[in-house]
């Protein structure tokens, strides 16, 4: 496993300088001078090009948008011997994100503690995803083309088609106005910081929400697996040798039914967190979907490309997860194989 993991971590880097590279040049590409937007508008009308132009080097945006990525990765003594100019801007490659041009705070200071929110929003929407999306795949599988089937397919679609924001308005009326069973939005009620039940009440709406829509392609995808593997001759033969219906559908059926599965949990991250984003503006979440916002709101790239680099990571490493979760559920890969 060891040697497997290794040589996915080695693959995993050149994509994320490949994710890092296209992110910056989109954000280079934006129309608009994020200098000229920080500036007011009465201090700006009486700048000098020469003003402007020394705000812009002292915050690490001079030069073209190669310059900016080699001075972004923390190689600015590369650029001090091409060019002759040199910035105290940090780099990542120094364990830094550089600073905000909007509050001239360390980028690390305002993202690690919206880590831990977003963490918390994706972890409950993943296990309500999986705990609904594979039960409910498998019923739909045993019992096919009958009323549940029917109605369980006709939920899916329904939660795939409606956009979240839309069923987060209809949460909050619903069971936060109306029946005043959950908090409107927010992390924690004030003076609750540390109130368990108080935590849990405000992330049910969001996750619940967030794990629906997510649950509902998880058993789409379950169903149609479970579907294949019932038909397959394994499958009767495991019947024909005396075992219970249940430990041949668990153990035969399940297990390979799982594979595709697997795959779509490795890939539900992105969409997570693009749920997570709309989700966080609507319940007002302290989290990386609100700051990402604000980040483009205020044109501020150091901040921006944050928020990029720590998705791209955190996807790579789903991606390698699922992958080792392949060896678990088909015993026919090994890792000393695998590539």
């Amino acid at each position: 496993m060891g040697p497997y993991i290794a040589r996915r971590l080695l693959i995993a880097i050149p994509i994320l300088f490949g994710i890092t590279v296209i992110a910056f040049l989109l954000l280079a590409s934006v129309p608009g001078d994020p200098v000229r937007a920080l500036i007011e508008p009465q201090q700006l009308a009486h700048m000098t090009l020469e003003q402007i132009e020394q705000r812009r080097h002292e915050l690490g945006l001079d030069g073209g948008p190669v310059i900016r990525y080699v001075r972004w990765l923390g190689l600015d003594p590369l650029i001090a011997a091409v060019t002759g100019a040199s910035t105290s801007v940090p780099g990542i490659l120094e364990g830094q994100f550089g600073y905000s041009i909007r509050s001239s705070q360390p980028v690390l200071d305002m993202v690690g503690p919206r880590i831990g929110p977003t963490l918390l929003l994706m972890g409950c929407a993943l296990l309500i995803a999986i705990a609904v999306g594979v039960p409910f795949g498998v019923i739909s599988a045993v019992r096919p083309y009958g009323r549940l089937d029917y109605f369980l397919t006709s939920f899916s679609m329904l939660m795939i088609s409606t956009p979240a924001f839309l069923l987060g308005l209809i949460f909050i009326y619903t069971f936060a106005v109306a029946l005043r069973w959950f908090p409107t939005g927010g992390l924690f009620s004030l003076g609750n910081e540390f109130d368990l039940r108080d935590r849990v009440a405000h992330v049910i709406m969001p996750a619940l929400i967030l794990g629906l829509a997510n649950a509902a392609q998880l058993m789409r995808y379950t169903r149609a697996g479970m579907l294949d593997v019932l038909s397959s001759e394994y499958m009767v033969t495991a019947t024909a040798k005396g075992l219970s219906g249940r430990t041949v559908l668990v153990r035969h059926g399940l297990r390979n039914a799982l594979i595709p599965v697997i795959t779509l949990v490795g890939i539900l991250l992105p969409e997570l967190v693009a749920g997570a984003i709309v989700l966080e503006q609507v319940f007002a979440w302290p989290g990386m979907g609100l700051l990402a916002v604000q980040a483009a709101a205020d044109r501020d790239p150091p901040l921006m490309m944050a928020v990029v680099l720590l998705i791209a990571v955190a996807v790579l490493i789903s991606n390698i997860v699922a992958d080792i979760a392949y060896s678990v559920v088909d015993p026919r890969v090994r890792f000393d194989s695998a590539t």
